[in-house]
């Protein structure tokens, strides 16, 4: 494994946990509600045409990310998708549901993933590799816990006050955020300066065979999310499920991101590496996502148990996919942050392009067929994978 230039700053990585924790909270207050506001705002129920029009459109803006990055910097980059957030949701705040509605709702996909994607590379300038398991894992922990706290608030908030509630509520939580943001990272906009094309990039990625394979893992988990997140709210709704037990099923099926990260990130930097794991958890989220197709019950606790069972191999995944990608680059890296961070659009991108037909033909829940086939491809590449070498392994040579 590649030595690389590391800069560790422990007082920014808190900055950077406080604004994931918030910005956490805010997408959660949101993304589950969201594929139900596109399908009052068309008046369909197939709304993955939206996204797929929001993350090709997020793919084209991450294929040129770094050409940005060298020109303005990493944080001005943060501050622009926070201003472009704060003002889709003004938008959002006075447009009812429709055409315009559904374009502003794009708006804030496309911020949300500009802004996340910032915060990565921000970390990444502040990490260092022995530490890259405790460090993502701590931020995952903290980011979910601020994820844990928003479905259940936001589906009251809903009852309650309708999106209306809903896009105040993320104008003031943005608002924090970027006061935040422009506070604790001033005077920080590291610039990159290679001056690869497109075409380089991807050259550079394909020569290094575990960064792709790695690649391919993130891309399922995000294929996971892109129809689980769209698709398993309406399905709840649809067996007759309230807004308030939804609420309570996703609160819980969060659980494993707080408890099972920031351990399993220590686990990884310290005794048995990622590989292994990995496999576990890809085999774990497959059967569990299978299961779903099979139940057709209206009972909170069985919806809560099984997509809490989901949600424990997402995240293992999640933590060892960052864990091991991030151990392999460093912070000049960006150009292999953007297209790693490009699994998401290319993932919902492929999931909605692949859902669309798929529920012309048959019911909504056989998307839950697809999910799990395309999660068990993960294993060959899980399986394939150079394994990074642990504390104890490498003190042990």
């Amino acid at each position: 494994m590649l030595q690389h230039d590391e800069k560790l700053n422990k007082s920014k990585i808190r900055i950077l946990d406080l604004i994931s924790f918030l910005a956490g909270f805010a997408q959660a207050s949101v993304v589950y509600v969201l594929s139900t506001y596109f399908k009052l705002s068309s008046g369909i129920e197939n709304v993955g045409i939206f996204y797929l029009v929001a993350y090709a459109l997020i793919l084209i803006i991450f294929l040129n990310l770094h050409k940005i990055v060298r020109k303005i910097g990493k944080s001005d980059i943060l501050y622009f998708s926070l201003f472009l957030k704060i003002s889709v949701i003004v938008g959002l705040l006075f447009v009812s549901p429709g055409i315009g509605g559904i374009i502003l709702a794009m708006g804030y996909i496309i911020s949300g993933s500009l802004e996340w994607v910032s915060l990565d590379m921000i970390l990444e300038s502040y990490s260092s590799d022995r530490m890259s398991g405790r460090i993502r894992g701590k931020y995952l922990t903290v980011m979910n816990t601020g994820i844990l706290l928003g479905p259940f608030l936001s589906t009251v908030i809903l009852e309650k006050y309708g999106y209306y509630g809903i896009f105040l509520f993320l104008l003031i939580i943005n608002v924090v955020i970027s006061a935040v943001g422009i506070w604790g990272l001033r005077n920080v906009n590291h610039r990159f300066h290679s001056r690869l094309t497109i075409k380089d990039v991807f050259e550079k990625v394909r020569k290094r065979k575990n960064i792709l394979r790695i690649f391919h893992i993130s891309f399922v988990l995000d294929f996971f999310y892109a129809l689980i997140i769209i698709y398993t709210p309406i399905y709840l709704i649809n067996l007759g499920l309230s807004w308030h037990q939804v609420g309570i099923i996703l609160t819980f099926m969060l659980l494993p991101f707080i408890f099972l990260q920031y351990p399993v990130g220590i686990l990884a930097d310290k005794k048995i590496g990622e590989k292994e794991m990995l496999n576990v958890a890809i085999i774990l989220m497959g059967f569990s996502t299978l299961v779903i197709y099979f139940i057709s019950s209206n009972n909170v606790a069985v919806w809560s148990v099984v997509l809490f069972s989901t949600r424990i191999g997402a995240a293992l995944i999640e933590i060892l996919r960052d864990s091991y990608f991030y151990k392999r680059i460093d912070g000049h890296d960006v150009d292999l942050i953007d297209i790693f961070r490009m699994s998401r659009p290319l993932a919902y991108i492929s999931a909605t392009g692949a859902s669309i037909p798929l529920l012309l033909f048959f019911p909504l829940k056989t998307v839950f067929i697809l999910i799990a086939l395309v999660i068990f491809s993960a294993l060959w590449s899980a399986i394939h994978l150079a394994d990074n070498k642990s504390e104890k392994e490498i003190n042990s040579v």
